[in-house]
């Protein structure tokens, strides 16, 4: 749970107006806007600042969804689940512990990720919640960083697993999850919800393998953006991956289907296949 001085932030944070913002490709355009039932609202300008509706809708099938952001960086938390590090007997770290994704990881919903042929080892999957910022923000605090926080993904963590050990004198984390597709976000950035009340629901080839508590968090998002805004300076569209907990797993099949499910957020759906 969030301390009482940070919880004042999160309430009028949500209290904003929900809203399930979408980039997509429409006749060879990328645009964007929200998702209201099975039609979207059309927006100009800047979805991060000062979007305008254009007045135009335009059917959810009629148009090809794009990653809902264009991340300048990805980071991704390790340890940071209270129930995952419980079962692998590691410590609860004093601050956050994470990598950086390359952008070009980055995939839209329905993406079909291609095992990359220079690598022959194990992929597992990683179902979590993302964070995507609005704002710039250096070095703001708790209690701020709600103002920040443009709204909340879902988000398929893949990780090369066999990479990251593979030479004893170098963990390649950095490696093992930046392989092009190996970033699936979306559907939506979902905008006035409590991470708090959220779960995480992932499926693997239809069989339910994670189903965890965004509460169960050591460092709950607030925290996370101010305690990383303090390393570095977060952009809007920068993505967080708040880490994952129980039940990763291999992608074994011939041709695997992903779906990590948040309320509010929607389902994204992602194919994994071993060759081309």
């Amino acid at each position: 749970m969030l301390n009482a001085t940070i919880e004042p932030m999160v309430r009028r944070e949500t209290s904003r107006a929900s809203a399930r913002w979408v980039r997509f490709a429409l006749a060879g355009r990328e645009r964007f806007g929200t998702l209201i039932g099975e039609t979207i609202a059309i927006h100009s300008g800047d979805m991060f600042a000062g979007a305008r509706p254009t007045g135009e809708r335009v059917p959810l099938a009629e148009v090809t969804l794009l990653a809902p952001s264009t991340p300048s960086k990805i980071i991704a938390l390790w340890n940071n689940f209270h129930a995952l590090a419980g079962k692998l007997a590691m410590p609860v770290p004093a601050e956050p512990l994470y990598l950086m994704k390359a952008p070009s990881s980055a995939a839209p919903p329905g993406f079909t990720v291609v095992r990359p042929p220079s690598y022959g080892g194990k992929v597992v999957y990683e179902g979590e919640l993302g964070i995507v910022i609005g704002r710039n923000c250096s070095r703001v605090s708790p209690q701020a960083a709600g103002a920040f926080i443009f709204g909340y993904t879902c988000i398929n963590d893949i990780t090369a697993l066999d990479l990251i050990a593979a030479d004893p004198t170098f963990p390649q984390w950095v490696r093992a999850k930046s392989f092009d597709g190996f970033g699936p976000f979306g559907p939506v950035v979902a905008t006035g919800l409590d991470p708090r009340e959220l779960t995480v629901r992932t499926l693997l080839n239809g069989q339910e393998r994670q189903n965890y508590p965004i509460a169960d968090m050591i460092f709950q998002p607030h925290e996370l953006v101010s305690r990383l805004s303090h390393d570095m300076t977060l952009l809007p569209g920068d993505l967080i991956c708040c880490g994952t907990s129980l039940g990763v797993g291999v992608m074994k099949e011939p041709v695997n289907t992903v779906e990590v499910t948040i309320e509010g957020i929607g389902t994204l759906a992602n194919a994994f296949v071993q060759g081309a």
